[in-house]
């Protein structure tokens, strides 16, 4: 898996994207990372996606497993684990709060995760996994439709590095670097997952987030954190608030 680390200390920080995007979209918060965390910190591609290889299901315990394989060498016996994903990262922050794939969080925070799933959406994704990847004459057209896609249009310029591992040459044109397969990751049990976890979890999202309601996350999180008037990547919108929120619980 591909991967970018800062900080020092015992304590280790994993950021979990979410689907269609990069561990690149941490950047705005990575940046005050040596002011708001005290510790070591981890962004990873999810398999599928950025520079990290694909592979052959994207089930989230799938993903799960992958993630706590490349976390493992980075914890130290006195530290802290904690996870913090965003929308689909943060299913798989759930998902490693259980205990079941080898590592140990202390707390998990999830940001937008989406809760409610109709049968059309699944299947819509379930579509979308078994067709290829649709190229572009132009780098330039296949950022614009990454931005799109990972729902960062309005929120970075084309030309952010938030954007470049998103896209990736083929032959002579290019295309987005998520495999279209990791569509099929399916809808997550989230109710499960939250009852299973051995460790604190909290949940939050931007307020317009247009994604998920907030009533629907307290569903899960009675607790649940409005991260303000923002929408559903709060990381690169607002990284303060989302430290703020890491800063309080953790």
């Amino acid at each position: 898996m591909y991967t970018e680390q800062g900080g020092e200390g015992p304590d280790l920080l994993v950021l979990l994207h979410g689907m269609g995007a990069t561990g690149a979209v941490w950047a705005p918060l990575c940046a005050q990372a040596d002011a708001r965390w005290r510790g070591r910190w981890l962004a990873l591609d999810l398999p599928g996606h950025g520079a990290s290889d694909r592979q052959a299901s994207y089930a989230i315990g799938q993903h799960a497993a992958t993630v706590a394989r490349a976390v493992l060498p980075h914890l130290q016996p006195e530290g802290r684990l904690v996870v913090l994903g965003h929308s689909l990262g943060g299913v798989i922050g759930l998902a490693l709060a259980t205990g079941w794939f080898g590592v140990a969080p202390h707390a998990v925070f999830a940001a937008g995760i989406k809760v409610a799933w109709s049968d059309d959406e699944v299947r819509r994704m379930e579509t979308l996994a078994m067709q290829p990847a649709k190229k572009f004459a132009t780098e330039a057209e296949a950022r614009d439709r990454y931005l799109k896609v990972s729902g960062l249009a309005a929120i970075v310029d084309a030309t952010s590095p938030v954007v470049a591992r998103g896209v990736a040459q083929d032959g002579e044109g290019w295309r987005l670097a998520m495999d279209p397969l990791a569509n099929a990751v399916g809808k997550p049990p989230l109710s499960e997952l939250v009852g299973l976890a051995r460790c604190p979890v909290h949940l939050g999202q931007g307020r317009h987030d247009a994604l998920v309601t907030l009533e629907q996350t307290r569903s899960l999180d009675p607790e649940a954190r409005d991260l303000g008037a923002h929408g559903h990547n709060v990381m690169v919108e607002a990284p303060d608030a989302v430290w703020d929120w890491v800063a309080s619980l953790s």
